[in-house]
């Protein structure tokens, strides 16, 4: 079998996680299967699942199972708990995401490979983009996350679910690509008119003319929900090394991955607004929690400062050069893991 144009690479654990997590999966795997047969474009959805619980059943048990004739398999990689208590703060983070998503990056088979978050539906114009297979390997591509209620009706069919999400989202999160010279979100300007968007815009340009080139790069990195989606190609992934492996909490690491990226020169793409994805918002997100929520959540769960990120994101880009913060082995290169694939049911080792 020939690979695949795209492998969607995503990490969870059967925990209920942020809650309701187990609907959320069975929502987005349903979904992946409508989209890639609809837009007749072949997929691989590789799923780590990291340190499963043992008193639960494994992902490949529960969720939807892609059947002969669909344009999409599945590929479950199991990270057995062993690995997963390596790790220093293994106690307090019982999933090290951006580690589990570099296995799956590493064990991919497409040609393109995007990571993202297993609580997501893909719009249908951002899947028709995908599906026009016109993806370019000196690009990164990012893409709005549309966050909705996590209120969708499970037993409905996914034209009408996109449809419910089109309706009700509460707040959107990435860079406009008509406007790339300033965050939206960050100054609170959605909401304004395009006339005083394109003006700001413009304002923002004339002030980047004393800024070093590589600050001015910085601030024009769609990082804003960027672990949501990361679209780039094979080759692309392998030489930024995935993302930074950090025995800490995951926050601000796929920003880590964007800077990589753009230091070695790949230029950003922010598809159009309506090629969105949209998340199920639940009580346990980021972009929900208050400020104290944040900080005890950090107090528990520590993570890298959006300080350090910045500092280290300049240098990086004026050097042209990607962070050195992962050895040649990144993603468990050297180890072999449990795998079960779908639709054929056939378990084999990496």
């Amino acid at each position: 079998m020939s690979a695949p144009y795209l492998s969607i690479v995503a990490a969870s654990r059967n925990d209920n996680h942020g809650g309701n997590t187990l609907q959320r999966m069975k929502l987005f795997v349903n979904g992946l299967i409508v989209q890639a047969n609809r837009h007749q474009l072949p997929v691989e959805l590789v799923m780590v699942e990291w340190n499963p619980p043992e008193n639960q059943p494994l992902l490949q048990d529960v969720l939807p199972k892609p059947q002969p004739g669909d344009l999409l398999t599945i590929n479950y990689i199991v990270v057995p708990r062993t690995v997963h208590e390596q790790y220093k703060r293994s106690s307090e983070i019982p999933l090290f995401q951006m580690i589990a998503k570099n296995v799956g990056i590493r064990r991919a088979k497409g040609e393109f490979i995007l990571c993202t978050n297993i609580d997501l539906l893909f719009s249908d114009p951002l899947f028709r983009l995908l599906a026009s297979r016109e993806l370019r390997c000196d690009f990164f591509y990012r893409a709005n996350r549309c966050d909705v209620p996590n209120e969708i009706d499970s037993e409905s069919r996914v034209d009408e679910q996109l449809a419910w999400c089109a309706k009700n989202v509460i707040r959107r999160l990435g860079m406009d690509a008509r406007f790339t010279n300033i965050n939206l979100e960050q100054l609170g300007m959605n909401h304004r008119s395009d006339y005083q968007k394109w003006l700001l815009d413009k304002f923002a340009i004339a002030l980047q003319l004393l800024w070093a080139p590589e600050k001015v790069r910085y601030y024009q990195l769609d990082s804003f929900a960027c672990g949501d989606f990361t679209l780039m190609s094979r080759e692309a992934w392998f030489k930024i090394r995935g993302y930074a492996e950090l025995d800490l909490y995951s926050i601000h690491v796929d920003t880590l991955g964007l800077i990589s990226a753009a230091s070695m020169g790949y230029q950003q793409h922010i598809f159009p607004r309506e090629a969105c994805t949209y998340h199920l918002d639940h009580e346990q997100g980021w972009s929900t929690m208050t400020p104290v929520d944040k900080i005890r959540f950090l107090v528990e769960r520590p993570g890298l400062d959006y300080g350090l990120v910045v500092e280290a994101g300049l240098a990086a880009l004026q050097r042209k050069e990607p962070l050195p913060l992962n050895s040649a082995n990144w993603g468990f290169a050297d180890q072999q893991f449990a795998e079960y694939s779908f639709p054929h049911n056939e378990s084999a080792s990496a």
